[in-house]
């Protein structure tokens, strides 16, 4: 047997690097070729300073015993997050990582397809396996710290020179291409990763804020005394574009243009993920102002809704509530065991239905139900509908996008609306049904989805660069007679305003204005109810 002579560890540090940059960063020669195009002397100073960048950080931890395993988890990560990247489009900042950690196993078991275990395989685990095998020179303490700290030291200076080389310009490719560095593999995960931790490090030392402390109700009180009950609808993935209630060429919508209901048109979300926009889409601060620590550091307007005496229960059929629901009342059914609904540890979004039709009849008091849908959540869109409602065909039947064509791909997402479609008609005709009670319903989906425009897919772009397939999302409103006589709101109003620019900014001050609960939290100009009340 041939003996392998030993590697220095500062010449593995430069072979590690060049093989990260290789294989690893597909999607950043993509845009560093655009970014620099006819002016590739200066596009190769700007890698070769990022080159020295990560040669010096390596260089700082070039010690034989933490080396080899750091490299070869740096290769299974960047596999990892280059996959996504160059397959869907994927950017891994904070807010995807926040995703990633947030996920279960029966919500990330649809990205693990046969091409990304193949892909972490060959381009992770055997690279890994490689170096952990490659034997490393031994050197004294002495010897390993001054020769890191001078290797790390003229890469700093390197990386340094290099960019003052033509500073004017790297600056502002800096400040205003962040997808460039966010398709930076391994570094922008790794920083991304560390802001993520910091993050919850700050939340965790914030005192609690009550809110709402003044909350009353009060309904036009002059016509019904019935009990209100307030349907809260929370899509997900739902995108405004292929609502035919929008204007979409394709029928999405059959069942509730049938219905007297508002379509609001124009409506930007919070966030591109459900882990942002879910908790910011309830809370008092829009989307400018809001960060993970005040949302999860205050009250939220369900806590408002609540404390003005009603009762108020969220049903979830997704991944979880992100907080929102961590004071009220709270059914899961994600994983019910309904045969009708239910199979392969998840449920179709009409087992809500069927759980408001069991909590109608107790209902005696003003309520708000919260219903968080499962809705077109991707990449198995197929999943989230009955086969008969797979009317667009044919239909992508995968997780594997690059299994289908995009034209598939879209015709499985649009049955996912047309499913969703007929669970609001359903949910509509239950609510109608109901003579004892006065009932409304509102729709909202949490952020949209790409679909394969410009190579993008799934969700979770950060929001400076997220098209408008991601942002773009519906609202519906319906309301019974009941519900309008008690509450005091003017459908004719309402339809004259439907065409304005909302967000999810309103959602907060709208539920307040729509349950008649008055505190000095809500702000008339952010309640899309607030000009159309009959008494005022």
């Amino acid at each position: 047997m041939i003996p392998i002579r030993a590697m220095h560890p500062l010449m593995l540090v430069v072979v590690a690097v060049a093989t990260l940059f290789a294989i690893y960063n597909q999607t950043f020669w993509g845009l560093w070729a655009e970014v620099f195009e006819g002016n590739y002397p200066s596009g190769v100073m700007f890698a070769a300073a990022f080159f020295s960048l990560c040669c010096a950080l390596l260089g700082g931890l070039a010690f034989r015993s933490v080396l080899r395993p750091l490299i070869a988890g740096l290769f299974v990560v960047s596999a990892v997050t280059s996959y996504y990247m160059d397959e869907l489009g994927v950017v891994i900042d904070r807010e995807m990582i926040q995703n990633v950690v947030s996920t279960t196993w029966t919500e990330g078991k649809h990205l693990v397809t046969a091409p990304f275990v193949f892909w972490i395989v060959i381009a992770g685990i055997v690279p890994a396996l490689v170096v952990l095998a490659v034997p490393l020179s031994r050197r004294r303490l002495w010897r390993t710290l001054w020769q890191n700290a001078l290797f790390s030291t003229l890469c700093v200076i390197g990386f340094v020179g290099l960019l003052l080389s033509d500073m004017k310009d790297y600056a502002s490719i800096l400040r205003n291409r962040g997808d460039l560095k966010a398709s930076f593999q391994p570094l922008a995960p790794v920083v991304e990763s560390v802001r993520y931790v910091a993050m919850l490090s700050r939340s965790r030392t914030l005192p609690f804020v009550a809110i709402g402390l003044d909350a009353v109700r009060k309904k036009a009180g002059n016509v019904s005394d019935l009990p209100t009950v307030t349907v809260v609808v929370v899509g997900e993935t739902a995108r405004a574009q292929n609502f035919s209630l929008g204007g979409y060429g394709r029928d999405t919508n059959p069942r509730l243009a049938q219905e007297d209901i508002l379509y609001f048109e124009n409506v930007s979300s919070c966030g591109t993920s459900t882990a942002v926009s879910l908790p910011c889409m309830f809370s008092r601060y829009g989307r400018s102002d809001y960060s993970y620590e005040l949302g999860v550091s205050h009250e939220n307007v369900l806590d408002v809704i609540q404390r003005s005496g009603m009762r108020v229960e969220w049903i979830e059929n997704n991944t979880g509530d992100k907080g929102v629901a961590a004071r009220i009342g709270y059914t899961q059914v994600t994983y019910a065991e309904d045969p009708e609904f239910c199979g392969e540890g998840e449920c179709i979004d009409g087992i809500l239905v069927k759980e408001v039709a069991k909590l109608l009849p107790e209902i005696d008091q003003d309520t708000v139900l919260v219903l968080h849908q499962i809705g077109s959540h991707g990449p198995s869109y197929y999943l989230r509908y009955p086969e008969a409602f797979e009317r667009f065909k044919p239909a992508c039947r995968t997780a594997n996008f690059s299994a289908c064509t995009q034209e598939e791909v879209v015709n499985a997402y649009d049955n996912s609306i047309l499913y969703t479609d007929k669970v609001l008609q359903d949910l509509i005709a239950l609510l109608l049904a109901q003579d004892d009670l006065a009932t409304a319903m509102l729709y909202v989906s949490d952020h949209g989805e790409s679909l394969g425009e410009n190579g993008l897919y799934l969700h979770g772009t950060p929001y400076f660069m997220a098209p408008d397939e991601q942002t773009k999302v519906p609202i519906l409103f319906w309301q019974s007679q009941a519900f309008a006589e008690s509450v005091g709101i003017d459908d004719g109003c309402l339809k004259s305003k439907a065409s304005a620019a909302y967000s999810h900014d309103h959602l907060f001050h709208s539920l307040l204005g729509l349950t008649a609960v008055e505190t000095a939290e809500r702000n008339p100009e952010l309640d899309i109810f607030a000009d159309c009340g009959r008494n005022g």
